[in-house]
């Protein structure tokens, strides 16, 4: 009864602005460097290769502190761990700003990656802990805002920052920004979970880092350099057996790192995996497009990021209108309805040419982001409100590395299947002899390798489709069930 009196007096609105706009921040923060790359390379003298270090060391850090963030969790308070989060990645956009070297830039962007690693986990348990099953879609759907909107701005973000500015400019803007969230988070955020004492899993933690790290380190080169590369091979293999001995040794610990018995639970793990096949629909838009846009159309990166925004914008008012009609109509016809409409936007994007119009792309993009927004963070919460809330920090830590691992695999499939239909297409178009530009050749046949790509979204598309009919309205279990 105290805890429940104490959850009643939390001021969810100012306690929610705070963790919301810290979570903008740093996933903001994951989408910049991309953009920022080519000047970077000029401004260090390093090569391409070196400089892809900025967004694989951060996207492995970043992915092998998710893991944890179920033991940090339940080990310090809501305060504790958000503050020290936010103070890390302050710490590391400063370095990053005023770095003399690459060097200082990639430890920067690490430290900056592991606070933001936290923060998104620790925010979905914090809606978890307030609010009452039938009310956390609304909440969840603000918490979309900065899932969905803040990466799809980024690049415009960082494309504006770099055509006006130095590249340190990205950061130094960030800094206030995050300076102001520890300050009102020292002042107004609030303990809102229950603080426990877990034994930390040290096994747990050596196969956790090891198997999600080379998982994620083996699919980043695997679209650069190629599936049967050796280094792709070899630490893909690492990283799944890695991942098996993982899984053996956290369903026989006393206190795991992550609580696999979660997916006892039918709806959570239908949803997860619903949820890894949509995050690669959701990367098309994210990946896909600014490569048609400036590597084939030689649009800037301004311009590439000025064309999703209308979506971005219309995602980020659309997002907490989706999670209150989860409160109402639950999660199944809002996803089947969500990604209907991105499986017919994305039609949209199979017949791409070397003149499809602007208008045109930011019209199907849009729409794209209208089918998103109605199904992505509705069947999330949907799999969450399943499980009692003993499990509730392992599942948003289950969910997050999810989408961490399936967000790194779709990017790769989806380069491979770009890269590899285009030289088929090279090759057919030399043989038939109608373009004698090898410039013109090449750019027909990488628009005809995107195009392809576009179909392999399609029927990751269907495949969530299918799926999320089975998808059931359920109530929160307690912990006699799980214990059953």
């Amino acid at each position: 009864m105290s805890k429940e009196l104490t959850l009643n007096t939390v001021k969810k609105g100012p306690l929610l602005f705070i963790m919301i706009l810290g979570a903008f921040i740093t996933v903001l923060n994951q989408t910049i460097m991309s953009v920022a790359i080519p000047e970077l390379i000029t401004a260090f003298d390093i090569a391409a290769t070196t400089a892809q270090w900025l967004t694989t060391g951060y996207m492995l850090v970043n992915g092998v502190f998710i893991p944890l963030t179920a033991y940090l969790m339940q080990r310090f308070t809501t305060r504790e761990l958000f503050l020290s989060a936010m103070i890390a990645f302050l710490a590391g956009s400063t370095i990053s700003g005023i770095a003399p070297g690459f060097e200082v830039l990639l430890i920067g962007r690490l430290i900056q990656a592991a606070g933001a690693g936290i923060i998104m986990p620790l925010l979905m348990n914090v809606v978890l802990a307030l609010f009452p099953e039938e009310k956390r879609g609304g909440a969840m759907g603000l918490i979309g805002v900065a899932i969905i909107f803040a990466p799809a701005i980024g690049p415009t973000y960082a494309g504006y920052m770099l055509d006006h500015f130095a590249w340190r400019s990205m950061f130094y803007v960030i800094i206030p920004f995050a300076a102001l969230v520890i300050l009102l988070a020292f002042f107004y955020l609030k303990n809102v979970t229950e603080r426990a004492y877990p034994v930390l899993d040290v096994t747990g933690m050596i196969l956790s880092t090891l198997g999600f790290g080379s998982l994620l380190y083996g699919f980043s080169r695997a679209g650069a350099v190629g599936w049967s590369s050796t280094e792709v091979i070899i630490t893909l293999a690492i990283g799944v057996l890695s991942l098996v001995l993982f899984s053996i040794s956290q369903l026989r610990s006393s206190s795991p790192l992550l609580d696999l018995n979660a997916f006892k639970y039918n709806m959570f793990s239908l949803t997860t995996i619903i949820n890894i096949v949509v995050t690669v629909v959701m990367y098309a838009d994210m990946m896909l497009l600014p490569i048609y846009l400036q590597n084939m159309r030689h649009y800037s990166a301004f311009d590439a990021g000025i064309l999703m925004l209308p979506g971005a914008l219309l995602m980020g008012i659309m997002m907490p209108v989706a999670g209150r009609l989860f409160d109402r109509f639950g999660a199944k016809w809002l996803s089947i309805i969500g990604i209907a409409i991105t499986i017919v936007t994305t039609i949209g994007f199979v017949s791409l040419t070397s003149s499809t119009s602007y208008g045109y792309l930011i019209l199907m993009s849009t729409g794209r982001r209208i089918g998103m927004a109605l199904f992505l963070m509705p069947i999330t919460t949907a799999g969450l409100n399943q499980l009692p809330a003993s499990l509730h920090s392992h599942g948003t830590a289950i969910s997050n590395t999810v989408k961490q691992v399936s967000g790194a695999i779709g990017t790769a499939l989806l380069v491979t299947i770009l890269t590899s239909r285009a030289q088929t297409h090279a090759v057919k178009l030399a043989a038939e002899g109608t373009l004698t530009d090898p410039a013109q050749l090449l750019q027909q046949a990488s628009i005809a390798g995107m195009n392809d790509a576009y179909w392999a979204v399609i029927v990751f598309g269907i495949i969530g489709l299918v799926l999320s009919f089975f998808i059931t309205r359920t109530k929160q279990a307690d912990f006699a069930q799980q214990e059953s």
